[in-house]
């Protein structure tokens, strides 16, 4: 069993006992979207797999409080943010920008990338390190500004 799967049931046992509902409710949502996956594809989820589950799960629910908040629902809104945080007590610690500037200089000059034609190269290269740690839309437009330049 993964680390921070393993975190997860012992969150969700404590949530259990501490009888806070809301919090339960959400380890027990990525809990299953786990074992959703498992059961699917008859594996053992690793780190990295269970870091990319839950940074899609992140996702999902930033989208849906985007979307709450638009439609003047900020009630909504706000249980979806609340249950960001929950989740995001189990992802790695974010990467500051000048983390991430260095991480992809080091790509670029391990994978010798010289254009846009290099940049699956270079982000096959960082996805494992960055997974659960930034915003990869955001990384991608960083290569793609470094890789024109």
């Amino acid at each position: 069993m993964s680390d921070i799967k393993a975190r997860l049931t012992d969150a969700m046992k404590d949530a259990m006992r501490a009888k806070d509902s809301a919090r339960l409710g959400v380890i027990r949502m990525a809990l299953a979207a786990l074992k959703q996956v498992e059961v699917d594809e008859r594996i053992e989820l690793d780190d990295a797999r269970v870091l990319a589950i839950l940074d899609k799960q992140v996702k999902q629910r930033q989208d849906a409080a985007r979307q709450y908040g638009d439609a003047g629902r900020q009630d909504l809104a706000d249980t979806e943010l609340a249950e960001i945080e929950v989740l995001r007590e189990f992802l790695p610690q974010p990467l500051s920008d000048d983390e991430i500037d260095a991480l992809i200089s080091q790509a670029i000059a391990d994978t010798g990338a010289a254009g846009m034609q290099d940049m699956g190269k270079v982000m096959g290269q960082l996805k494992p390190q960055l997974q659960g740690r930034a915003d990869m839309g955001a990384v991608s437009g960083r290569i793609k500004a470094r890789l024109t330049a």
